[in-house]
């Protein structure tokens, strides 16, 4: 039996919820795997090689691949497990997030520093009258890491 999930209705947000959880379980474990010195070196010396070594999805690899921690995240992947990607990466958790929402470090960190993103437009998708379940929200980015 499905559980009703009241906050799939937040644009923009995905929710790390046990489904989410067992989508993403090698996804995360790949990702922690990455705390090992010598599986970041392999890593970054073959990263298709390593990553075909983890039980993930292919759209789960391509995802890494891409750098694209928007689409690991849909796919299941936590964004504390993907830190360790990011760090491989030489990326710092502000300069993913930055990406994650199509903002420059520096435009991400002012934002956070004057209180976060506004909740206006970012409640639920049926807010103020509109009904388009589709509605792209504003401020996301590519979240590429690469």
């Amino acid at each position: 039996m499905a559980l009703h999930k009241p906050y799939a209705d937040i644009p923009g947000t995905v929710i790390f919820d046990a489904d989410q959880s067992r989508r993403g379980y090698w996804l995360n474990q790949f990702c922690m795997s990455l705390m090992k010195p010598e599986n970041r070196q392999r890593y970054l010396a073959d990263r298709r090689a390593y990553l075909d070594e983890w039980p993930m999805t292919e759209e789960q690899k391509q995802a890494v691949l891409d750098g694209d921690l928007n689409r690991c995240i849909q796919l299941g992947g936590n964004i504390y497990f993907l830190a360790k990607l990011g760090a491989t990466h030489g990326k710092s958790f502000q300069q993913m997030a930055g990406s994650m929402t199509g903002m420059t470090e520096e435009e991400y960190r002012a934002m956070m520093l004057r209180g976060g993103r506004s909740i206006e437009g970012n409640r639920h998708l049926g807010e103020d009258g509109d009904a388009q379940p589709h509605r792209q929200p504003q401020g996301h980015g590519s979240g590429r890491l690469l």
